[in-house]
């Protein structure tokens, strides 16, 4: 590539943005896993080809180091463009007037009607304020192979999980895998286990700071997911492990399931092939629809941008449906433009079919709730799957952090 400056930059120089030249497009970027790294490195090339005066320095960097930095580039002297979250991670850096309007765009490249379902995810007091470029299922990946040596089908309900668990238990497989070191991965299972408690309404309210903590439905939440942790059905020392790192034990056989984002399936290994299948989080309540996380990822223009008319240029390139149906071939994920052609794969094919039926869908918990709630409910989830017996005093101490973020 031509021009593309692309560097992963380690977590002590995570402060720093370089100065550059006019004419110098600053892009901070956190896809630094290998699908998203080689979509975008086409992606750049490509905007590079059509806008030959522009040059792009394209920084990548660890997806939990960024989640800090960013916060210091927005305020200080941040790049041209920044990829980011939909929803209230959006928000937060709306509300400090961190993040440009970019409704001229969405009204450009009409938007609201290529991108309906992304609009409302995108849109703060009327105006949008960055542009998706994917989003995706959530559920559970499983070694079909081990299923099937077993003699165990896809669970459909909570009482057929717990089966399922206790005959991978008892044949000493680890029934789920999962990584709790960086904390959004426990999120995932307290945003499936309270959805199909409570439902996508009663859900909602609590992220939005509505309901406490200390609700008894919540609680119902931790009780059920007391029961896998009673019965050791995740993964051993969890904490100790990155989402990556939990991964291996799947592949090798030590565990049979992971609860993830689709963002999983171009880790899988070849030799796997045929031997990975995918199913909905089983039901619990039948007296509520069947919800489902489908985070959506997004890039934006800080609004201390130097560079703003290349930036504009840039998220302008990235609504188009040719772009959009480039990275999700890559990336084996859905395109939020309504053109763009999303790739044939088993596990996004099954991913539309589950979220095209769902009975709403979320953002993600950090992604719906307010930043300062969400870190430590992390906190506290991480917490309760290692220590379950201070379910009380946790779901206290949250209630209490509720009660000043949400005053």
């Amino acid at each position: 590539m031509k021009k593309l400056q692309s560097m992963l930059i380690g977590a002590m120089a995570l402060g720093a943005v370089s100065m550059v030249n006019a004419g110098t497009l600053v892009i901070n970027s956190d896809q630094a896993d290998p699908a998203p790294k080689k979509a975008f490195a086409e992606i750049i090339e490509k905007f590079e080809s059509e806008n030959p005066d522009i040059t792009v320095k394209y920084n990548l960097y660890d997806k939990e180091g960024y989640k800090t930095a960013i916060r210091n580039w927005l305020a200080t002297t941040p790049p041209d463009i920044v990829f980011w979250y939909a929803g209230n991670r959006m928000k937060a850096f709306v509300d400090r007037g961190l993040f440009e309007d970019v409704s001229d765009i969405w009204d450009e490249q009409e938007l609201k009607v290529n991108m309906a379902s992304a609009a409302p995810a995108m849109t703060i007091n009327d105006k949008q304020w960055g542009v998706p470029y994917t989003y995706y299922q959530w559920g559970i990946y499983y070694r079909k192979d081990i299923f099937d040596n077993l003699g165990l089908a896809e669970p459909k309900t909570w009482e057929e999980f717990i089966a399922v668990n206790d005959t991978l238990k008892a044949n000493d497989i680890a029934p789920i895998a999962i990584g709790t070191k960086y904390l959004w991965t426990a999120a995932g299972w307290f945003d499936y286990l309270n959805l199909r408690t409570n439902g996508l309404d009663f859900h909602i309210d609590l992220m939005d700071g509505k309901i406490p903590y200390t609700d008894p439905r919540v609680r119902q939440t931790f009780e059920n997911w007391k029961v896998l942790i009673d019965k050791g059905h995740f993964l051993d020392n969890h904490a100790s492990y990155s989402w990556q790192e939990a991964q291996p034990f799947m592949y090798n056989g030590k565990a049979a399931m992971y609860l993830i984002g689709n963002f999983i399936v171009p880790n899988f290994p070849k030799e796997l092939d045929g031997k990975m299948g995918f199913f909905q989080f089983p039901q619990i309540n039948p007296s509520v629809g069947m919800a489902e996380d489908a985070p959506m990822d997004t890039i934006h223009i800080p609004a201390k941008a130097a560079n703003k008319e290349d930036a504009r240029k840039f998220l302008a390139f990235m609504a188009r449906a040719d772009n959009q149906t480039l990275v999700n071939e890559a990336l084996l994920q859905i395109p939020p433009h309504a053109k763009a052609k999303a790739p044939d794969d088993f596990f996004l094919n099954k991913g539309v079919e589950m979220l095209n039926n769902a009975s709403g869908t979320a953002q993600f918990y950090d992604r719906d709730t307010d930043p300062s709630m969400a870190q430590e409910g992390m906190k506290g989830f991480q917490e309760f799957m290692v220590r379950p017996e201070r379910m009380d005093a946790i779901l206290k101490r949250l209630e209490g952090v509720r009660q000043r973020v949400f005053k």
